[in-house]
């Protein structure tokens, strides 16, 4: 507001500083049977300007009165004045400390300042009655506000509450601190309009004046409108209430209007407009109520699964319909994404009533080049293109994410090859816990494969891994080492060396099948170019043999004895492996029967 003499200021000077401080946007929706009801008072005496005495009061009250079908919701309290601010005010002897605050100025000298605090508990424990704002001191800084008519201060509690007895309706609360003069244009979105019957707007606002009416004008979508004979169409903010059809609440008002004719089926936002040729007035709160039969699809994603390994993830998610005047219909499509990337598809199963819920799950890939840590965003009503089939209350809130965490394959860690002693054919018998003694371990977290494909897959486990016979040389052996929530992977070699032969010092061919032959331990199919020499102590040679022909006992060396049993005694024998790595070996064996 500004009287004659500001207005003989802005001739003289040609300019008025005004800040927009924080526009006006959308705090809270709520969808369902809700309306709304405000209360609140001035601390003014009277509209300032028009006492001689510049005085405030610290204290005020007003009366909430609810009928028994009307449960509240939700409260919230706002207050505003001249001066940089009290923001610790008490309610009912309840200290309250404001959860958000907003300013605004009119020059460097002339500045407000606005607050809210969510009082919902208080005002739901106290219920109808008398509720008296106090401590609330502007004392000592009113004095310079009083000669320009700027002095105010005052509180408004908004009180959203539901009704069974209402129809289906989407209410929305604004809030912010913007002001004029001349001309202040808002534009409310988020709006859902499918039956204008009965809509309404109201508002939270300080600083009007009945006194001044100089060009004041408040349209919708262009249409003026005013709501008699409380708020004429060229004085809207005039110091009334048009719940409890107040008049003396002193430059501060909370009016509401009916826009049923302002508005119309299918809008989506709807723009406010202010003009006022001298009054100074700041809007700090906008409530809609609007006629909506619309579902309000919100995804959560609860939990996700994923194995050592794989870039597959199992998603655990929730789909709801909770802030909503419809049931979301079955078949509601959901997206899942990485990094913008489709990653996967799904929908919902049945119809989900409001308020209501219902869970899925799903197995996503990701690209196998994807980093170890990563975020999947999921968005319900989405087709896959990031856009929707489904009309909601809210567009805005569709969209979820969670990181994950892959278990990527660690490293292979290769250990030293177990070596063999060949038994044949190339073949050995390995104890493959042989190779982990350098790690500390329980047998039960360790099992070998014979591909990396089968340890991922913990399948075709080796049975017996103490009496592992190898075939081929070398042969890799794959370690699987449990290590929760994932697993340590190691590989080794199985290799073959021909160990010396072990060669008996007797045997006793008497066909009793019990050591009937001179069996050399490790050298037939393993040395298989080796020779073999029998002599008698006579140093005669009866016998010569190689991989094919074992000394069984018989003599096929002279003509006399020639397929004879070769007589007890002491034999000789050379044995030439025709191996790089050995000599020929020399000893005797003593032939017994």
């Amino acid at each position: 507001m500004k009287k004659a003499y500001y207005i003989l200021c802005f001739l003289l000077f040609g300019i008025i500083k005004l800040v927009t401080a924080q526009d006006i946007s959308l705090f809270q929706q709520f969808n369902g049977r809700y309306d709304y009801v405000a209360i609140g008072n001035t601390l003014n005496i009277m509209e300032n300007g028009a006492f001689p005495n510049c005085t405030i009061l610290t204290s005020s009250s007003a009366n909430l009165n609810l009928d028994a079908t009307q449960n509240i919701t939700a409260a919230y309290l706002y207050w505003a004045g001249s001066g940089n601010g009290d923001f610790d005010i008490t309610l009912n002897g309840t200290a309250v400390n404001a959860d958000r605050t907003f300013s605004d100025e009119l020059d460097d000298v002339r500045t407000f300042f606005a607050a809210f605090a969510d009082v919902t508990d208080i005002i739901t424990t106290v219920g109808n009655g008398t509720y008296t704002i106090s401590d609330f001191d502007l004392t000592n800084v009113i004095a310079s506000y009083c000669n320009s008519g700027t002095n105010f201060g005052g509180w408004a509690i908004t009180v959203i509450y539901e009704d069974e007895n209402l129809p289906l309706n989407q209410l929305n609360v604004y809030d912010g601190l913007q002001s004029v003069p001349t001309f202040l244009s808002i534009t409310l979105n988020n709006l859902n309009v499918l039956d204008n019957e009965d809509a309404k707007i109201g508002f939270i606002a300080w600083e009007g004046d009945r006194s001044l009416a100089v060009n004041e004008q408040l349209t919708i979508n262009g249409n003026v409108i005013s709501n008699l004979p409380l708020n004429p169409a060229n004085n809207a903010f005039n110091g009334t209430n048009s719940f409890t059809g107040a008049t003396d609440l002193y430059n501060m008002d909370i009016d509401v209007y009916n826009i049923q004719n302002n508005i119309n089926i299918g809008d989506t936002s709807a723009t406010i407009a202010l003009n006022s040729g001298q009054d100074f007035v700041m809007i700090n709160n906008i409530i809609t109520v609007l006629n909506s039969q619309l579902p309000d699809a919100t995804l959560n994603i609860d939990d996700y699964i994923v194995n050592c390994g794989d870039f597959d993830i199992e998603l655990f998610y929730t789909v709801n319909n909770f802030n909503s005047t419809d049931i979301l219909p079955a078949n509601t499509p959901i997206a899942f994404y990485l990094d913008g990337l489709l990653i996967g598809q799904s929908q919902t199963i049945n119809e989900i009533d409001i308020g209501d819920s219902e869970s899925g799950s799903i197995v996503v890939t990701v690209p196998e080049d994807s980093n170890a840590n990563l975020t999947v965003v999921a968005i319900v009503d989405d087709t896959g293109n990031m856009e929707g089939v489904i009309t909601e209350t809210n567009e805005d809130n569709n969209i979820t994410f969670t990181d994950v965490e892959l278990l990527l394959l660690p490293d292979i860690v290769t250990l030293p090859s177990l070596i063999g002693c060949n038994e044949g054919f190339d073949t050995s018998t390995y104890d493959l816990f042989d190779a982990l003694e350098s790690l500390e371990y329980n047998e039960e977290d360790v099992s070998f494969y014979l591909s990396l494909e089968d340890l991922e897959n913990a399948s075709n486990a080796i049975l017996i891994p103490t009496t592992y016979n190898n075939s081929s040389d070398p042969e890799t052996i794959y370690v699987r080492l449990e290590n929760p929530p994932c697993y340590d992977i190691y590989q080794f070699h199985l290799t073959i060396e021909n160990c010396p032969p072990k060669i008996p010092q007797g045997f006793s061919p008497n066909d009793d099948t019990f050591n009937d032959w001179f069996n050399i331990q490790g050298l037939y199919n393993i040395f298989t170019e080796h020779e073999l020499e029998i002599y008698n102590r006579f140093g005669d040679i009866i016998f010569e043999g190689n991989n094919e022909k074992p000394w069984l006992g018989k003599i096929n060396r002279g003509l006399n004895n020639k397929g004879k049993i070769a007589p007890v005694g002491t034999y000789y024998y050379i044995l030439n492996l025709n191996d790089p790595n050995y000599r020929p070996m020399v000893g005797w064996v003593y032939v017994n029967y």
